[in-house]
């Protein structure tokens, strides 16, 4: 296989921005990574469950959100080129508050918390690498919590349209104006103007 077939290279590229691996640690490590595909509308992961895996999207896109009194609530998207998890239920392994759902069939690597852990505790480039994801994870809430509460809906929404916005713009009205927290109406008004800039 050349190494341009090599379906690993988009997630050892991810891996090597944050901290680059010896070969023969990338190499141990691939050997616990699992390729799957997922069906629009499968489940990563549901409410109640203890999330044990990480995944890393090669193709499609996910959607986290949680549920109260019969309404979603959507908290994240995650496009092809993103690490995905329910990550405070994967580092305290307490049952997770949000589902994880695939919004287009999706392509992904799936890594097991088990295989994690073993890195981690054997390898310093690992235990970087899982300590630079979770500074990201948390530099990511606090912006989109910022954003919530300093940026209109139109600019939180050219922000999400920055990411992806081919599958941004496919997105349905109901989850993305969940996310942005505004109503459909809201949305609507703002694609529209978008679509004219």
């Amino acid at each position: 296989m050349s190494k341009d077939s090599d379906p690993r290279q988009q997630i050892k590229a991810a891996i090597n921005r944050l901290q680059p691996l010896p070969e023969a640690e990338w190499e141990a490590f691939a050997a616990q990574m699992t390729l799957k595909r997922y069906p629009k509308g499968a489940f990563l992961v549901k409410e109640g469950q203890v999330e044990n895996h990480i995944y890393f999207l090669n193709s499609g896109a996910t959607r986290h959100y949680f549920i109260r009194d019969g309404k979603e609530f959507t908290v994240d998207f995650q496009f092809a080129g993103d690490f995905v998890t329910a990550y405070y239920s994967l580092i305290t392994r307490e049952p997770s508050a949000v589902y994880i759902t695939v919004l287009e069939e999706a392509e992904a690597w799936s890594i097991p918390f088990s295989a994690l852990q073993y890195f981690y505790d054997r390898s310093k480039y690992s235990e970087r690498i899982g300590r630079l994801i979770a500074e990201g994870e948390y530099v990511k809430r606090l912006r989109k919590e910022m954003s919530l509460l300093s940026l209109t809906a139109e600019e939180r929404y050219t922000a999400l349209m920055a990411r992806n916005p081919a599958l941004v713009a496919r997105l349905s009205v109901k989850h993305l104006s969940s996310y942005l927290g505004i109503q459909p109406e809201s949305l609507s008004r703002i694609r529209r103007q978008f679509g004219k800039s």
